[in-house]
């Protein structure tokens, strides 16, 4: 993580930041640093703990030494691995982009930047509700996706239809577990939809979900739509979420017009 580089770094942060490390065996006869951090006047003891497990998060640390944005770029890394649907050429739609982790490793998948020689080259298209630091190899628009007319937005932007969909999105959070799944169920709900509207034939829509029996209406439309529709929870999800990811191949197509 670079801040144990120096001695004189590991005295400097511990005084400002009353962290400290926890010595242990790694049975192997070298030594584990584990940061830990004291609770701060006028600081709340969930933000220590959340500041905590971000100091001893391996895929935090990863994500930092690689050049990703975010510990995220790891769990759409561990999807693609499983499923390949980011194959050189692929024109990507990420949804809720921010703050860019996924559309990194898709330009890097798809061949965005052109540098796998003899590869055809893809499209990464990211849209966020906010504005977004530029990503080398991506087209990052301000949009929100549930505005009318946005599919046609996209596939302009696009030059036509998307080989995939792809969302990390997570509402706001109300502190209400049954809430929040709701709210996320909705938000995936919408994102499908718009998948429908963009994607080609043989397509694949990816979304996070979290997990808590409102499903069932999402994955029978999903079934409707995609010839396999897998629900996975990738390493780098940490094991006390309750997220999962959807994971769905084989686009049938827009129904004809009767």
């Amino acid at each position: 993580m670079g801040i144990f580089a120096k001695k004189k770094h590991r005295v400097r942060l511990g005084r400002e930041t009353g962290m400290t490390e926890k010595k242990g065996s790694s049975g192997r006869g070298q030594r584990d640093l584990k940061v830990k951090v004291k609770t701060a006047r006028g600081r709340r003891l969930s933000s220590t703990r959340w500041l905590e497990r971000q100091l001893n998060d391996p895929y935090v640390k990863r994500a930092r030494a690689e050049g990703y944005r975010g510990r995220a770029a790891f769990k759409i890394l561990e999807l693609d691995d499983k499923y390949h649907f980011l194959r050189p050429g692929a024109r990507v739609v990420d949804l809720g982009c921010a703050p860019g982790g996924w559309c990194q490793v898709a330009v890097g998948r798809v061949n965005a930047l052109g540098e796998k020689p003899g590869k055809p080259v893809g499209t990464v298209l990211g849209v966020d509700l906010q504005p977004v630091e530029p990503i080398p190899g991506a087209e990052v628009h301000q949009l929100d996706f549930l505005e009318e007319g946005a599919d046609m937005k996209v596939k302009g932007w696009l030059g036509g239809r998307a080989d995939v969909v792809m969302s990390d999105m997570a509402a706001a959070s109300s502190g209400h577990k049954q809430t929040d799944h709701l709210r996320i169920i909705a938000l995936c709900e919408a994102a499908a939809e718009l998948a429908f509207d963009v994607l080609e034939e043989g397509g694949t829509f990816v979304a996070k979900v979290l997990a808590g029996g409102a499903e069932a209406e999402l994955q029978k439309l999903l079934k409707q739509r995609f010839e396999k529709v897998a629900n996975v929870k990738p390493p780098a999800s940490r094991p006390d979420s309750s997220e999962k990811f959807v994971v769905a191949t084989g686009f049938r197509g827009r129904p004809e017009a009767g």
